[in-house]
């Protein structure tokens, strides 16, 4: 509904190995792409999926001045953010080593069962990011936003309470694209679809 730059509702989130190949803007996401939460955006908290892009600048004052003359950025950091309602093996090891779990089958007189490991070692697993929404120029086209390294950075606290689900918040902080084409695309590139492809022939 117009207007349609006014965007609402949640992106969804895949992953997959760094290197792996992103989809078109009008393509379902090959096997590669794992969708984050089992049924996607409806395993999101309320507070959706925000993408955050902060940045340190230095403003140069000279001693002549009270203003200032010039202003460097020092950092800038790109991180996409999700509560998971999700407490699947597979979705909560996304929070620790990124390891899937290991399955046990069942047996005569002992039960089946899944496991992953509590602590996460020294190596902190990079994947690639794909976040999916609606395009502002039309809302059944897509949007995307192409992070080719990250990894997950949150520290969570899984609360177990009663009458609210537990969530797993994952941060997934972009770092610098080592093949990046240009500099402005270091963390990557948003890409929003504004028009059919042509007919082929």
């Amino acid at each position: 509904m117009e207007p349609y730059e006014i965007v609402s509702g949640p992106l969804t989130l895949y992953l997959a190995p760094v290197g792996t190949a992103f989809p078109l803007i009008d393509a379902a996401p090959a096997a590669e792409w794992k969708m984050v939460g089992t049924s996607g955006d409806k395993n999101y908290s309320d507070d959706g999926v925000s993408v955050q892009h902060s940045q340190s600048i230095n403003k140069v004052r000279p001693a002549g001045s009270v203003g200032a003359r010039k202003a460097l950025r020092t950092e800038e950091d790109m991180m996409v953010t999700v509560t998971l309602w999700d407490n699947t093996l597979e979705q909560y090891a996304l929070a620790l080593s990124g390891v899937d779990p290991a399955a046990t089958a069942a047996g005569v007189g002992t039960a089946g069962f899944k496991k992953i490991g509590l602590s996460r070692g020294e190596e902190v697993k990079q994947y690639a990011l794909l976040a999916r929404g609606k395009s502002a120029y039309d809302e059944k086209y897509a949007a995307q936003y192409e992070v080719p390294r990250c990894y997950q950075a949150a520290s969570p606290t899984v609360l177990y309470n009663k009458g609210v689900p537990a969530g797993i918040e994952l941060n997934f902080d972009a770092l610098e694209d080592l093949a990046a084409a240009i500099e402005t695309e270091l963390f990557g590139r948003l890409i929003m679809q504004t028009a059919d492809a042509l007919p082929e022939g």
